[in-house]
């Protein structure tokens, strides 16, 4: 997999208090911003390798993804805007940097992706990717801003909540832990794509 020095990455914490992560991949050589969306609208099945049957999920990073599923859909079945995705991970492959959530998508096109858990109609966090296309692949951009928007309740998580749940060496393991399955895109998706990307 990718080095976590492939990648520009930034750590910081907002005027605000909140935990801002962002990733500047390095080129994705052979994937197109189209692959990436129907990546992301078929998660959930197997890939065949060496006439094996494996989780995708686990090709695309398999020392830290467990599990994934789509948990709710479109009204018409698809994946976009509404859609949820239950995720189950761990960073660095470490049982204390297990993440367990269910996020809500809020944008799914060749420019990108959009999407962040809520608890009780708040968001806790937001992700945001950006695709441009570039000659040979794609410029793949990503960031994760921990926290709520709402003022009256930033304080509180961020001095209390966050600490525990998203400590910053877990924050760390998700910079490294991005970098490479973003990283191993390369390596199985346009195969894929080729492959059921017209059909399915």
């Amino acid at each position: 997999m990718k080095p976590l020095s492939s990648a520009e990455t930034e750590f910081r914490l907002l005027d605000d208090g909140r935990l801002y992560l962002h990733i500047r991949h390095d080129v994705l050589h052979g994937v197109t911003p189209r692959m990436l969306v129907w990546w992301f609208q078929h998660l959930e099945g197997d890939i065949e390798i060496g006439g094996r049957r494996y989780p995708r999920y686990h090709v695309w990073h398999p020392i830290d993804h467990i599990a994934v599923r789509y948990a709710r859909r479109c009204p018409d079945g698809s994946i976009g805007p509404g859609a949820q995705i239950h995720i189950r991970e761990v960073f660095a492959g470490n049982p204390d940097y297990l993440v367990d959530i269910v996020t809500t998508i809020e944008k799914l096109d060749e420019t990108g992706f959009v999407h962040g858990p809520y608890h009780l109609g708040v968001q806790l966090a937001r992700l945001e990717y950006a695709f441009t296309p570039v000659a040979g692949g794609t410029f793949y951009e990503n960031s994760l801003t921990f926290g709520p928007e709402q003022p009256l309740l930033r304080s509180l998580f961020n001095t209390l909540i966050r600490p525990r749940v998203y400590p910053d060496d877990k924050a760390r393991a998700w910079l490294k832990h991005n970098v490479e399955e973003v990283g191993n895109f390369e390596f199985f998706l346009p195969e894929l794509y080729a492959k059921e990307g017209g059909t399915n």
